[in-house]
């Protein structure tokens, strides 16, 4: 994630899109975050963490009209007030995570917190990416997307969800797709071998997919672990000239 964040840093974003699973959950709908800020802490053994970001309301706002043109399934979700310090959404450790190895905080940049519905079919999923692309690209702000999300959830059987083989079968899939630069096979999966290797990821990986096909990237990946009962995996997405 350090390395990562190290080359973001690099492209001088002014903005990080950043979809999660962890968030608000619509049912059968997809959530962009309009308030004006977003705010969490998390505790550690060694500590604790808190982190304050402002979210960029024009580029939610974009993003949310341009998905409601092409009959997307899509809700803005505020938090408080409707502007202002109170209109600030609790950030879940999805986000969090993230935005503190980034760092971007001190360099002022903003926010876009989306969270993908696990009930509608992938392909709106990977149609919501093609859209953020296209908002993004029309934006006069440099634009940055992370997919959140641990792989596989079923790796031990002390676990929170127990074991399944297909654990490592669902994560083999996963790293090989992003060696081979081929996520969209990863949207036709089965679906039983899904919900048996108990994945947060496949949902934000559609969305990926979607911004990869209308803006090519070069993808790499950085490093993949399974330390505990869950899979966990950094790969890299950029284009081909550091302008871009």
């Amino acid at each position: 994630m350090e390395e990562i964040a190290a080359e973001v840093r690099s492209r001088n974003i002014d903005t990080v899109v950043i979809a999660t699973p962890h968030n608000v959950r619509l049912r059968r709908n997809i959530g962009v975050v309009i308030t004006e800020f977003s705010e969490g802490t998390l505790k550690t053994e060694s500590g604790s963490v808190q982190i304050r970001f402002n979210c960029d309301r024009v580029l939610a706002e974009g993003i949310l009209q341009s998905a409601e043109k092409v009959k997307l399934p899509i809700v803005g979700v505020n938090y408080g007030t409707s502007e202002g310090e109170a209109s600030c959404m609790p950030m879940d450790w999805g986000t969090l995570i993230p935005l503190w190895f980034l760092g971007h905080q001190k360099n002022k940049t903003k926010i876009v917190i989306v969270t993908p519905s696990r009930e509608i079919p992938l392909k709106d999923l990977v149609r919501f990416g093609d859209v953020i692309a296209r908002v993004a690209q029309k934006s006069s702000a440099r634009v940055a997307f992370v997919a959140s999300a641990d792989q596989a959830h079923a790796h031990r059987k002390k676990g929170s969800y127990g074991f399944h083989a297909d654990a490592v079968r669902f994560d083999k899939l996963v790293v090989d797709a992003v060696k081979e630069g081929n996520l969209g096979r990863l949207l036709s999966l089965d679906e039983q071998l899904v919900e048996n290797a108990k994945p947060d990821s496949i949902w934000q990986i559609a969305i990926l997919s979607g911004i990869l096909e209308h803006v090519p990237m070069w993808g790499r990946l950085v490093s993949y672990e399974a330390p505990t009962y869950f899979g966990m995996l950094c790969a890299a997405y950029t284009t081909k000239h550091a302008s871009a």
